[in-house]
């Protein structure tokens, strides 16, 4: 069952999110994705994430389907004109990937290639409206193809955003530009993530909340302080500052987040990111027996 599909059968759904290499060797992006195989309906592969480069979200997304996993491409408008957007996207028709999440993209400032010339000539709405359009069968001058690609796509939204009225006019953008799925910013608060639930009450799309397991207390400060959109309160702070090993504790607040969502139906499932420690996501996944 493709991720549309457990999607739509309202079954709960659980993707995670993989880096691409910094390099041609595979070897371990190959050994993490046989590692949730099975586990997960569909893995993200981010797209130059942080504007750092790495092997395409494209090129990665083949890799896994040579694997036996399920890709969902993200694409921002970053490095991209719509020529090389439209480009990529007939691209992953061509090749079978059908799920894309549409994303603008971080400033080039902070990467690895500081002084980029970034192209921004199209946003994550943008990105939706042109892979629409070639759903219809043409370009996005009117051009005709010869076959229009299937996509399912996806955005991304934060829960915790102030003031909250602003992203769910943005979400509202982005499903009228076709987006079916949103795929949020990570949460540490049932709270924060009940609140959104009301607000976005009446929009039709499927919702996958964020996970990002921490590994230590410093990560949830700098998170705190760095990471617009994501807040970790303070109790979870000291369990970590308490907890003997801090990662462990980690993936069981992560656990036990992941299954109270799941038991009082608060979202359609989970997208977990590890953010460099891919092989830990089956042991989060065997602690909430998913």
């Amino acid at each position: 069952m493709g991720l549309q599909e457990k999607l739509n059968s309202g079954r709960f759904t659980v993707t995670c999110e993989m880096a691409p290499p910094k390099g041609v060797d595979t070897q371990k992006f190959r050994e993490c994705a046989r590692a949730v195989k099975g586990r997960v309906d569909a893995v993200n592969v981010t797209d130059f994430q942080s504007a750092v480069v790495r092997v395409s979200s494209l090129g990665a997304s083949v890799i896994l389907i040579e694997e036996g996993l399920e890709p969902v491409m993200q694409i921002t408008g970053r490095d991209r004109n719509r020529i090389a957007i439209q480009g990529e996207l007939l691209s992953a028709g061509a090749l079978g990937i059908k799920n894309v999440l549409a994303l603008t993209g971080d400033h080039p400032v902070f990467g690895d290639h500081k002084t980029t010339k970034p192209v921004f000539e199209l946003d994550s709405v943008n990105i939706l409206q042109i892979a629409s359009t070639l759903m219809e069968g043409k370009d996005f001058a009117g051009n005709p193809l010869n076959k229009a690609p299937e996509f399912y796509l996806g955005a991304s939204v934060t829960p915790l955003f102030d003031p909250m009225e602003l992203q769910v006019i943005k979400m509202q953008k982005k499903i009228k530009a076709g987006a079916k799925f949103f795929q949020t910013q990570a949460v540490y608060d049932v709270e924060v993530l009940k609140r959104f639930k009301e607000k976005i009450e009446g929009l039709n799309a499927k919702i996958l909340v964020g996970v990002i397991p921490l590994k230590s207390p410093g990560m949830a400060n700098y998170m705190n302080k760095n990471v617009p959109g994501i807040r970790v309160p303070d109790e979870i702070i000291e369990r970590l500052k308490k907890a003997e090993d801090k990662q462990k504790e980690g993936l069981k607040i992560a656990a036990e987040f992941i299954n109270q969502v799941r038991e009082e139906k608060l979202c359609d499932g989970v997208h977990i990111m590890a953010i460099g420690a891919e092989e830990n996501i089956p042991i989060l996944l065997d602690m909430c027996n998913l």
